[in-house]
């Protein structure tokens, strides 16, 4: 009986044989379609570690802009013991272990409130992550017993989040970022956890939980986040964090009424959904424009 070799200690991409760096790129070059964007396209692709670059595909976008694709090997290689990656640290729990838990560590159900902020108008994957439907086959959070979600919607402000966040007395806040030009999402969520601590000085603050195609699970700190979901997350992914983040990883049962100093007069889409025990998921379809190219993501949030 033959024993599987382990992985090499470094790899190279595969494309035709195994190690040979093949690749494809496309970008947008800001130049009008002709041979010297062509030859542009070239150059770029091989200071950028591409050996004998072909071009495969140059179409114009617009009369100023050249859209190309080009197709190559690499000369680099990664060195396996250099990769840094976040690993999931708890276990994926059936809904009935994840009521149980939240039920038996809290006392009372678990309240999370999601929304997609600023100008994102995408809520494909926040409703993914909450609403009872739910995504991939699994249900939302507002299926959950265990679980009261508030999900705002779309376009809701920082301020509006927080402020909703104090008066649900919250557990958890979940936001969808999907727009992600000029670092827009990066900018949001920054501007959302400083908000957060502000508004809760002196006592835990609720969990932050983002999500979004453009997002490095990585950043976590830098972000001032709980934890940051990526492309492929489920409702059970979510609701499995949330358990061991407010159970084993924070052990806090917060007092449900809190005397707090803050105008909690905000007006609010008096059509947004309120739900007790059911939920939405986080996985956004997440469209950028690139000349003519258009990439579709689902991920968390």
């Amino acid at each position: 009986m033959n024993t599987p070799a382990g992985p090499p200690p470094a790899v190279r991409p595969y494309g035709d044989t195994t190690g040979d760096g093949m690749v494809q790129l496309s970008f947008t070059l800001p130049l009008p379609h002709g041979a010297l964007a062509e030859g542009t396209a070239l150059q770029l692709a091989r200071q950028m570690g591409m050996d004998r670059p072909l071009l495969v595909h140059a179409r114009p976008v617009g009369t100023e802009f050249t859209f190309c694709v080009v197709y190559g090997p690499v000369v680099h290689e990664v060195e396996l013991d250099s990769v840094d990656v976040v690993e999931r640290e708890y276990p994926l729990l059936s809904s009935q272990e994840v009521d149980e838990g939240l039920h038996e560590n809290l006392g009372r159900d678990c309240v999370v409130v999601g929304a997609c902020i600023g100008t994102d108008a995408h809520t494909v994957g926040i409703d993914a992550i909450l609403n009872i439907k739910g995504f991939a086959g699994q249900k939302g959070l507002e299926y959950y017993h265990s679980m009261r979600v508030v999900n705002l919607g779309a376009q809701v402000s920082v301020p509006d989040l927080v402020h909703r966040a104090v008066r649900e007395n919250a557990d958890a806040v979940l936001v969808s970022q999907a727009v992600t030009q000029r670092d827009a999402h990066l900018a949001n969520v920054r501007e959302l956890s400083a908000e957060l601590d502000a508004a809760y000085t002196g006592r835990p603050r609720p969990l932050l939980v983002v999500g979004g195609p453009r997002f490095d699970p990585a950043m976590t700190a830098d972000l001032g986040v709980d934890r940051i979901f990526g492309r492929g997350t489920t409702p059970d992914d979510v609701a499995s964090y949330l358990v061991h983040a407010l159970t084993v990883g924070r052990s806090r049962v917060r007092e449900p009424d809190l005397d707090l100093d803050l105008d909690l007069d905000v007006d609010l889409d008096p059509d947004e959904s309120v739900h007790d025990g059911e939920s939405a998921s986080v996985g956004e379809d997440a469209e950028e424009t690139a000349g003519t190219a258009v990439s579709a993501d689902r991920s968390f949030l």
